[in-house]
């Protein structure tokens, strides 16, 4: 019994401490929890799953709001920054999908290139989330709320998963012998 304690402990610390660099701490620690007995304390797998975390989620909120586009559930002014978050949407899921990409095959020798690439996508997938949240500004209605609220927590997915490829990338290729 005591051995079940301290693995889940040591796991609750290598989620924590890979959390730690993140805004949002508490969704990173509750989103990431499950990979901790892989990634323990390697960035770059902490990094892979930040951003597959973030694609599974995205894919959800895309879901959800081409569900309200053929619903009809939102119309007029709302149901043209609905097509536009979709489309931004669309970019998102296109720029983590890169990042994802990028962060499955990296090298010693292209690293550095590498995570630039990165965080531009993911810095790009977080405007087009921006943008979305923009189309919706001063209107109002239960079903906007609720699209806002989910697209925002995709924003601090995303962000998150910046988070960790910003440590990822500060650590340097040498983090790459911890996979």
């Amino acid at each position: 019994m005591l051995l079940c304690t301290l693995a889940s402990q040591n796991e609750d610390n290598y989620v924590q401490d890979a959390c730690s660099v993140t805004h949002y701490q508490d969704l990173c620690i509750h989103t990431l929890a499950s990979f901790s007995h892989i990634a323990k304390h390697s960035p770059s797998r902490w990094a892979r799953a930040g951003v597959s975390v973030t694609i599974a989620e995205a894919k959800r909120v895309s879901k959800y709001l081409k569900t309200n586009r053929s619903g009809m559930i939102i119309e007029g002014r709302n149901k043209v920054a609905l097509l536009d978050c979709i489309e931004c949407f669309i970019d998102t899921l296109d720029n983590l999908h890169k990042s994802l990409g990028v962060l499955r095959k990296l090298s010693f020798r292209d690293f550095d290139s590498q995570m630039g690439d990165v965080t531009t996508w993911l810095s790009a997938a977080l405007t087009d989330e921006d943008t979305c949240l923009d189309g919706f500004h001063g209107h109002e209605g239960r079903v906007v709320e609720i699209l806002l609220n989910r697209v925002s927590n995709v924003t601090c997915m995303t962000s998150n998963a910046l988070a960790l490829v910003n440590k990822l990338a500060t650590t340097g290729p040498e983090a790459l012998q911890k996979d």
